[in-house]
């Protein structure tokens, strides 16, 4: 039988048939097996015509579902006219070969169509740079089924030695590839943690979630961001940051982000980690959950796992239980309110319950606000204006030379500040000094 060639990992307008496989220690799904998987083949653009589950008590090592169902699948996907055949898990270059050799159909992995989706969703530089290098760090241990070449190298002594196979030539155009694009991801990364801090002054806020959480609809309704809304997963890959009004006249940045899922794969975790840049730095992180989806639970399980892939473990954050207008049993809604104390429930699209996030909000703002007497030396101004720009001067004074303030200002503003200017001193019994003079320094 003749090998299935690939020229391109898109599934966009082909016809589909998505597998699953049920193991014994498979997690206790609240939807159909198959039903993110089929979101996933839609939002890439593909037909779904079958799907198939099957259970078993290991996966096999050489066609993952065995060959008898490998020869099943060939049988369903030429009677379907079918030209994809979808798994949803990971599968081993080997695997994949196997199938595809039995099937004579192409075959395609979970980490592929996201890989897929995520490419054809990626407008800006630093997504296309970012989905490229996860593109090619997934591509390079299957090239020898995927290409039969990718381009050859221009000139260059000892680019190619006499009677080196094309297959390694194309090995090598990759990892030279792969090598570009992190040094350029570096750059950016570079350039993105630079803008983070030079945010840093300000309270922020970071919206993250399972994708089609609603992440970008609630970014909207909050500050007329204009953000992308579509009912598709990934839909917005790039980071917006926008600011938003709380009651009582504060301010804060608050920033969407890319959207997460179940087994992520680990190559677009580790390439979007400049995009992910501002979740890491955000003061407080809003967990958008789609409360409507039966899958909830295990949806708010997944994206912590990624948070703390990514550093976030430890980050102050609460749940945000979106899609109120959509959920149909009330009661689970409860339950789900009930298991994590402090969630606030709200209808992005309707508008519900906003007054109450950003009354949250700013209960949590005050948390990490700390009135606080310092003295330090006259002479020095700047300390001064570094208070009057990172806080705020509740009263000040003068004694032997030095200056007293009392102040209000972040938890992380007043490290920084006792980091950046030893002279300052840190005075919690100080007594109450006279109200600040804005002119006299």
């Amino acid at each position: 039988m003749a090998h299935v060639k690939r020229t391109e990992l898109t599934v966009r307008l082909e016809r589909a048939i998505l597998v699953g496989l049920i193991l014994p220690d498979t997690p206790v799904d609240h939807e159909e097996p198959l039903e993110e998987l089929a979101r996933l083949a839609k939002t890439a653009g593909a037909r779904v015509v079958e799907r198939i589950t099957q259970k078993r008590g290991a996966v096999d090592s050489a066609y993952f579902v065995g060959k008898g169902k490998a020869l099943e699948l060939r049988d369903c996907a030429k009677s379907l006219n079918a030209n994809v055949i979808i798994f949803n898990h990971d599968l081993s270059p080997a695997q994949l070969r196997n199938l595809e050799l039995v099937t004579d159909t192409k075959v395609v992995d979970r980490s592929e169509l996201i890989l897929d989706i995520f490419a054809t969703h990626a407008h800006t530089q630093a997504a296309k740079v970012q989905v490229e290098l996860a593109q090619l760090e997934y591509t390079l241990p299957r090239l020898r089924r995927m290409w039969t070449h990718l381009g050859r190298i221009e000139g260059g002594i000892g680019t190619r030695g006499p009677g080196e196979q094309q297959l390694e030539v194309d090995r090598r155009t990759v990892r030279r590839r792969i090598m570009d694009l992190k040094r350029t991801l570096a750059e950016i990364e570079r350039r993105k943690t630079s803008e983070v801090k030079n945010r840093s002054e300000k309270f922020c806020v970071g919206l993250v979630g399972y994708t089609n959480a609603g992440k970008s609809t609630l970014m909207n309704a909050l500050t007329d961001a204009g953000v992308l809304v579509e009912d598709k997963l990934f839909a917005t890959l790039e980071t917006r940051t926008r600011p938003w009004d709380l009651p009582g006249g504060r301010h804060v940045l608050l920033s969407d982000t890319v959207g997460f899922i179940r087994e992520l794969p680990h190559h677009l975790v580790a390439s979007f980690r400049a995009t992910l840049e501002e979740a890491k730095n955000a003061d407080l992180l809003l967990h958008v959950v789609d409360a409507a989806s039966p899958a909830a639970a295990e949806q708010i399980e997944a994206v912590n796992l990624v948070l703390d892939e990514i550093g976030c473990g430890g980050s102050s954050r609460f749940l945000v239980l979106n899609k109120s207008d959509a959920v149909e049993d009330l009661a689970a809604l409860n339950v789900l309110a009930a298991k994590n104390e402090g969630s606030v429930v709200i209808s992005a699209l309707r508008g519900d319950g906003l007054r109450d996030l950003a009354g949250a909000v700013a209960a949590e703002m005050s948390k990490n606000v700390l009135d606080v007497s310092i003295t330090f030396p006259a002479a020095e101004g700047r300390i001064y204006a570094a208070l009057c720009q990172t806080g705020e001067v509740l009263s000040r004074g003068f004694a032997d030379g030095a200056v007293l303030v009392r102040a209000r200002l972040g938890k992380k503003h007043l490290t920084r500040l006792l980091r950046d200017f030893p002279a300052v001193s840190f005075l919690p019994d100080s007594p109450h000094v006279p109200p600040a003079d804005e002119d006299e320094l």
